[in-house]
Order: structure tokens, then sequence, then C-alpha cells
């Protein structure tokens, strides 16, 4: 029989897409009232993956990871998406999103996005939101799988989930002492 346990905080990282730099660093400071001082913020990088958000979002769109340095339960991660789904609400335009907000935490064993939708590999957690097993971690490094979408399969992505991880492990010893 297996006892229950309570699982290791995880690390929260959030991708923030959006036309606009001045928008994204506003999101930014916005994200960082909400979930604490940012640990991690990525250099600006073209969001060219896929055109899903051009049509409602424009196109050149940009893309910045952010972690954060406090620790959040992982059941904390749908109150997170609602958060982040208000804070797009807030910054539409004339009926359009104009920056996208997508949440997520490293962990230990595999990266977990949260989204809206739920699929055979998305558990639900409660609240409407469902857990995106979007990479494992296997042999040192984070790996995709089939369903994994393009820009969470790239090496510089799993680079910096690689880095993230060492630091979050860091944490974990730290906080265990």
């Amino acid at each position: 029989m297996s006892k229950p346990k309570e699982p290791d905080p995880v690390k929260l990282l959030v991708s923030v897409i959006a036309a606009d730099r001045g928008l994204m660093a506003e999101t930014i400071g916005r994200l960082a009232r909400h979930f604490g001082e940012p640990d991690y913020v990525s250099e600006v990088l073209p969001f060219d993956y896929t055109d899903y958000y051009a049509a409602e979002m424009g196109g050149a769109l940009l893309r910045r990871f952010v972690s954060f340095e406090r620790l959040i339960r992982p059941d904390e991660l749908p109150a997170v998406k609602l958060c982040t789904n208000g804070l797009e609400e807030e910054f539409r335009e004339g009926g359009a999103r104009r920056v996208n907000i997508d949440p997520g935490y490293v962990a230990r064993q595999h990266f977990i996005l949260a989204t809206g939708k739920g699929f055979s590999h998305r558990p639900y957690l409660g609240r409407g939101i469902y857990a995106d097993l979007t990479l494992e971690y296997r042999k040192e490094t984070y790996r995709p799988f089939e369903w994994t979408y393009p820009d969470y399969r790239a090496e510089r992505t799993i680079g910096m989930l690689n880095g993230l991880r060492r630091r979050y492990r860091m944490q974990l010893k730290q906080a265990k002492g």
C-alpha cells in the first residue's frame, strides 16, 4: 500500500507572447506582483513556431520566459492559470487578445503546462484547468512526447528548462537544509 505524501514544491515558469515589447514588460511586472520576484527572465525571442495566434494578436510575435524565486505547490497551478487568464482579459483591446500568458512548472521528473483543454495526456486539476504533461525528465534532460508543442521541443527551450531545473534543485536542497 502506498502512503499519501505531500509533493515537493515546484518552480513556476510563465511564457509571455506579444507583439509589443512594452506590453511584455508590463505583463512581467504584473506577474511579479502576483507571484513574487522573478529569478530568471529570458531574452526576447521570436515566436515563429506557429501562426496560431497571428489572426488575433498580429504577426511578428515575441516571447519571453519568466520564472520566479518563490516555489509553489503543484496544486496551485489552477489558481495561477486563472490569474494569468484574468491578466490576458485586462490587456484585451477591441475584443482581441494582445498577450498570451501560459503558466507551467518545472519539477524534477517533468515539465507541466496549464491548459483549459482536456485530452488523454491532460488530467483534470480542478476549476476548469488541466495539466498538460509537456516534457519528461529522463537520461539527464527533458524529453518531448509525440504531443509536445514544437516550441517546447526546441533545443533552446529544453536547454533553458534544464538550467531552470538545476536552479530548482538547488532551491530544494537549500530549503531542506
